[in-house]
């Protein structure tokens, strides 16, 4: 793959929060275009943070980012062009569903982001109707969210972001305090929006994902740093370097893990 594959280009990019705790130090990634990417390391380690800069959500203290050729910025993100062209190419899904719902019932819920995006009130019905029945979750359109379960709020939450067809998906720990039909399901649906084309960021401490969810791992260390880059079941057979970033203990048995992990 070529320079002309990466999609999006985070480059030495720090962030501190409060202007005293580090979040990012120095860190670069590259990703490319139509790849399944996992973001994996202890909690506190950056990933989350990394996600809202490829989001927009958060802005680099030192270093830039680019997201299809175009530097993302504050400043250039007050063009409304470029805005609404970089929002429609990228979706969002958060840890907690609760954070991302807002509407009085899934079906406003879902059509939010269309409707946003100048969609005609028509044409946008028609892709909610696509994306409940697509997620099976057509019976819950009238419903109101905070009357779902926590598995019916991931499925609407992953529908409003999916309704505006982005090109690159960012899952912020994606089956966390999920149920195992849940999360069952939500990796089936990972690896399906990947073989059609998505580009996949997720972020994950979780290592018996990883291995289904992502093709490519980038391991940042509690120095808030890149301390490795590589294919998955490369990383994951790398027993010292999880042990050195805090993802598994001298003493972790096999038990949940996955196989790659030599114990």
């Amino acid at each position: 793959m070529g320079i002309q594959d990466d999609l999006l280009v985070v480059e030495d990019v720090s962030y501190t929060y409060l202007d005293r705790f580090s979040a990012l130090d120095d860190v670069s990634l590259r990703v490319r275009r139509g790849e399944r990417l996992a973001l994996v390391g202890a909690n506190g380690c950056g990933k989350s943070t990394l996600l809202k800069v490829l989001d927009g959500l958060l802005y680099p203290d030192t270093g830039r980012y680019l997201a299809f050729g175009e530097e993302i910025t504050e400043e250039r993100l007050e063009d409304e062009q470029l805005n609404a062209a970089f929002r429609s190419r990228v979706g969002f899904i958060f840890q907690n569903s609760d954070a991302q719902l807002f509407s009085p019932t899934v079906r406003d819920e879902i059509a939010f982001g269309p409707l946003n995006m100048a969609m005609p009130r028509a044409e946008a019905e028609v892709r909610v109707a696509d994306t409940l029945a697509m997620l099976g979750i057509t019976e819950l359109a009238d419903r109101a969210p905070y009357q779902l379960s926590g598995g019916q709020k991931k499925r609407v939450a992953i529908a409003g972001v999916l309704a505006m067809n982005p090109e690159v998906l960012l899952f912020d720990e994606p089956t966390a305090a999920l149920d195992p039909r849940t999360q069952q399901w939500l990796t089936e649906l990972i690896v399906e929006l990947s073989r059609a084309g998505k580009t996949i960021v997720l972020a994950t401490h979780d290592l018996a994902s990883v291995d289904t969810l992502a093709e490519r791992c980038v391991v940042l260390g509690e120095d808030h740093r890149v301390v490795a880059d590589g294919a998955s079941h490369d990383i994951l057979g790398d027993r010292e370097l999880l042990l050195a970033v805090n993802l598994i203990h001298e003493h972790t048995h096999s038990q949940g893990l996955p196989r790659r992990v030599p114990v």
